[in-house]
């Protein structure tokens, strides 16, 4: 991790959490022996959890490591002047009845939506005044084939069909997200009550069989082919098919020719804002400004929230159930469940007295599959980037294009296999697959004026360097100026706008937001770690070996992204299970 620029050093820990937040947080701080259910970790998810748990009656108690809410769903104001959403930066996948069940607009959530939302500039094109072709796609159907048909009017005829076939293959997994999957172990080992109530988790899959009818085999394939596959199918031009290709591979150590690369692909049309279908956006002050909504509803109704209380380990009764925890200080909090937002290794290698889990599990956890592409950089500068695919203004205000995620190095599928290539033989990407957003251009709370903030989510970079290397300061800043030199080719004087930068590689990942390997997913969104399998084959319905505690992070499904769709059904799991002891 690195901070630097002109004049500038690393900001207190004070300016990474107001006054005002710091306040807000304590003002629940008295800690009390005994909660109905305890809630280890402060991200969304596991706030989420506690938010809804509160709401039906379980006193609940959450308690977070670091000195502010969140999670990787974080604010932080690394430069002084300039709030970073340092981890997570854009709003999707969130579960609408999250939003309406929490009442997240009252409590002070206000979002900022996307339209164009993808920008593709292309490099080596343009020679004397000739302004080089770019890629802009949004809400529009009529203007983004028109931005198709630079480069192949086929493509611009075949992609609201693209779009239609993906929105329904979206539609069909909805119901899935929502719901715990169907709970095998029931089914098969349980009393005849389990197994007849465990019918009913098969509903959501029904479904999905009837929205999807004759075309099931069509749809069978995207889960499970490379994503290159499918999109050669619709697609002739590289600009389109690379654009589309980054929503498969973003986050996941995989190249678009790898198989089951097309899942992943299915981000971009799963969520939606405002009720507009696969809308993304930006939330006003940061993601952090999220978490904080999520932790307000919770508060609201009486959950008590605790930063800098760093949890030990999880306490077993002699009849080998959860009881609580201990706090790093010793502190010791009883409760009748406890709920993880950790991830599954933290959880249940870390915290989880191992005498108390079948080996055969832990076995299993230790399998999972972590690698990590990432490598974020929060920079701070003093203008916009001035494309050369897209001029700016003379006044230099922002343009339709600087509200969007901004592809480089995604001209071809090609680029991204190379980039792909570089890090399995244990290189950082010679050049890398950036995604460049601006989320100042919206919001211009996070920046002072004239200034932006700007999120680079860079892949792929491994997290165990070849030859011996490590990711010191050195490396980590080699890396930042290799990714900036891409960014310069274009757009020229990008460099000479940078106030400071903030550089998380992989082990940093891991070290400040507790993601294994770096893995913004708490593990792969691959086929065999989803639905049955998230995190571990007949351990998929949000409960563990050990009785009394639950996994409710990224690491149990339906997985990765600011979603709240673990929290909520782990709560939901959670009550049913209370109300049966």
């Amino acid at each position: 991790m690195a901070a630097h620029g002109r004049g500038l050093g690393r900001a207190l820990s004070a300016s990474s959490c107001p006054a005002w937040r710091r306040a807000h947080w304590e003002a629940k701080g008295r800690l009390k022996p005994e909660y109905d259910a305890v809630v280890i970790g402060a991200g969304h998810n596991g706030l989420v959890a506690a938010a809804y748990l509160q709401r039906l009656g379980v006193n609940t108690a959450v308690f977070e490591r670091r000195h502010v809410i969140g999670g990787a769903a974080v604010t932080e104001e690394i430069i002084p002047g300039f709030k970073f959403s340092r981890a997570s930066y854009l709003l999707s996948l969130l579960r609408p009845r999250i939003y309406r069940d929490l009442e997240l607009k009252k409590h002070g959530l206000k979002l900022h939506l996307r339209d164009p939302h993808s920008f593709t500039p292309m490099l080596g094109e343009g020679t004397g005044s000739k302004v080089p072709r770019s890629l802009l796609l949004g809400a529009d159907m009529v203007e983004n084939q028109k931005q198709i048909a630079q480069f192949s009017r086929k493509d611009a005829q075949a992609f609201p069909k693209y779009e239609a076939f993906m929105n329904r293959l979206a539609l069909a997994i909805d119901p899935l997200l929502d719901a715990a999957p169907v709970d095998m172990e029931a089914f098969w080992r349980g009393s005849l009550l389990q197994r007849l109530k465990s019918l009913s988790t098969l509903t959501p899959l029904l479904q999905a069989g009837r929205i999807l009818g004759v075309q099931l085999p069509q749809y069978y394939q995207v889960l499970t082919a490379p994503v290159t596959k499918v999109l050669n199918q619709w697609f002739e031009s590289e600009p389109l098919k690379a654009t589309l290709a980054t929503d498969a591979v973003i986050g996941a150590m995989m190249s678009p020719h790898t198989p089951g690369s097309g899942y992943v692909l299915l981000h971009h049309v799963m969520g939606g804002l405002e009720g507009i279908q696969g809308a993304w956006g930006y939330v006003q002050g940061g993601m952090g400004a999220l978490s904080d909504a999520i932790a307000s509803s919770a508060t609201a109704h009486g959950a008590s929230i605790f930063t800098e209380k760093t949890v030990a380990k999880v306490q077993v009764s002699s009849g080998g159930r959860a009881q609580g925890v201990v706090l790093q200080d010793g502190s010791e909090v009883r409760s009748k469940v406890v709920l993880s937002n950790a991830s599954p290794q933290i959880t249940f290698l870390t915290l989880t007295p191992q005498e108390w889990l079948p080996q055969e599990f832990v076995e299993r956890i230790t399998q999972l599959d972590t690698q990590s592409p990432v490598t974020k950089i929060n920079v701070a500068v003093d203008r916009l980037p001035n494309f050369l695919a897209a001029p700016n203004t003379p006044k230099g205000q922002p343009l339709p294009h600087h509200q969007c995620s901004i592809h480089l190095n995604c001209e071809d599928i090609a680029l991204l296999h190379q980039a792909f290539d570089d890090a399995m033989d244990g290189q950082p990407s010679h050049r890398p697959m950036i995604e460049l957003c601006i989320p100042s251009s919206l919001d211009p709370t996070l920046a002072p004026p004239g200034s932006h903030v700007i999120s680079l989510f860079t892949q792929y970079t491994p997290y165990t360097l070849a030859g011996g290397k490590v990711w010191d300061e050195q490396e980590r800043n080699a890396y930042a100026d290799k990714v900036f030199d891409c960014i310069e080719a274009y757009a020229p004087g990008f460099k000479g706008s940078v106030v400071g930068r903030d550089i998380l590689v992989p082990p940093d990942l891991e070290r400040i937001f507790g993601l294994p390997g770096g893995n913004i997913f708490h593990g792969a969104m691959a086929l065999d770690q989803l639905y049955f399998s998230r995190p571990v084959p007949l351990h998929s319905s949000y409960r563990c070996p050990l009785r009394g505690l639950y996994l409710c992070g990224s690491g149990a499904h339906p997985g990765g992204g600011v979603m709240g769709a673990a929290g909520r059904n782990a709560a939901h799991v959670v009550f049913r299970d209370l109300k049966s002891m």
